[in-house]
């Protein structure tokens, strides 16, 4: 059963938990409307009250319609709502379409779950969207972090972001959808490839699993699961060891530590100052291993988002320009 699938995904990973205020990121697309659905139902099982929120991104004619959908949805079920819509477009001057809605819908949902006192929000992405997400970041170029792929809790801004459907197939979320008689609003450009990640959904996927391994979305998802798990010990293990100080790393320490453990420590002072990694590249990681080991005192490297790291005589430090 459906449901039971995903109960077990909640309880593997400690999702959910007795008393929780979550709010669920609704498009009305099948996915964000099979976990309103799915929470809706075990939201009494687990005592947790359970809000939703819906953003339009304001990319299609008929993205409006999206937003009464959701919220006939919600009266039905008796469930508030919070709705915003957001032209993205305005907002990608010089970052992506993709990357601007992802960074708008985000913070609109971080505001959202503030607004509603809520400590989690829950977002519908499945097993699919994992395996098309660690070969775009495969392609691209990634370390750990990024081929541990969509995490299924993470904590940003002081949320737990949770995603209770990362276990199940995109196939069995529409099956669901149909015996339940439901249905969602499509956007009609997935079917495009007109984005990196249509591209591979509709493309390159396909192919891997008619020319290589009909199970590659599986053997994609369980890759991320081990991948993100040795990223977890390691974050952790550099976070309890080698945490700044007001910004600063010792040198010596830097110079003793395994590469791996010294790259994630590099990753981590820079995202205490920043509060992420997403513009951190591998070849910004390969500069600040040249400024330890080779770069005279006084040498700076820059960073994305104008952040600094100077070199001093025994210490790394880390700065806003």
């Amino acid at each position: 059963m459906f449901l039971d699938a995903v109960r077990k995904t909640i309880l593997k990973y400690n999702l959910i938990t007795r008393g929780d205020r979550i709010i669920a990121g609704v498009s009305g697309g099948p996915d964000s409307l099979a976990l309103l659905y799915t929470l809706n139902a075990l939201r009494k099982e687990f005592g947790f009250e359970l809000q939703v929120a819906h953003m339009d991104h304001m990319l299609r004619k008929n993205s409006a319609a999206d937003r009464e959908f959701v919220e006939k949805i919600c009266r039905k079920l008796g469930l508030p709502v919070t709705a915003e819509a957001r032209d993205v477009k305005k907002l990608s001057k010089n970052r992506s379409i993709e990357e601007a809605a992802r960074q708008a819908r985000l913070d609109f949902f971080f505001r959202s779950a503030k607004k509603g006192k809520c400590n989690k929000i829950a977002l519908g992405h499945n097993l699919d969207d994992q395996a098309e997400t660690v070969l775009m970041r495969l392609l691209r170029g990634s370390g750990l972090y990024g081929l541990s792929g969509i995490l299924p809790k993470r904590e940003i801004n002081g949320f737990l972001v949770i995603r209770p459907l990362i276990e199940t197939r995109r196939r069995d979320i529409e099956i669901f959808l149909r015996r339940k008689g439901a249905k969602p609003r499509i956007d009609s450009t997935n079917a495009q490839d007109i984005y990196f990640r249509n591209n591979i959904r509709n493309k390159l996927l396909p192919l891997l699993e008619r020319s290589y391994n009909r199970n590659i979305k599986t053997i994609l998802s369980n890759t991320a699961e081990s991948i993100g798990q040795d990223y977890d010990f390691l974050s952790r293990y550099a976070q309890m060891k080698f945490l700044p100080t007001g910004g600063k790393l010792k040198l010596a320490e830097l110079r003793r530590m395994h590469p791996s453990l010294r790259r994630m420590t590099l990753r981590q002072a820079f995202q205490r100052l920043k509060g992420d990694t997403r513009t951190l590249t591998f070849k910004h990681i390969q500069e600040l291993e040249d400024l330890i080991a080779n770069r005279p005192s006084g040498s700076i490297v820059d960073l994305p988002g104008s952040f600094s790291v100077q070199k001093k005589t025994n210490t790394l430090v880390f700065y806003r320009r």
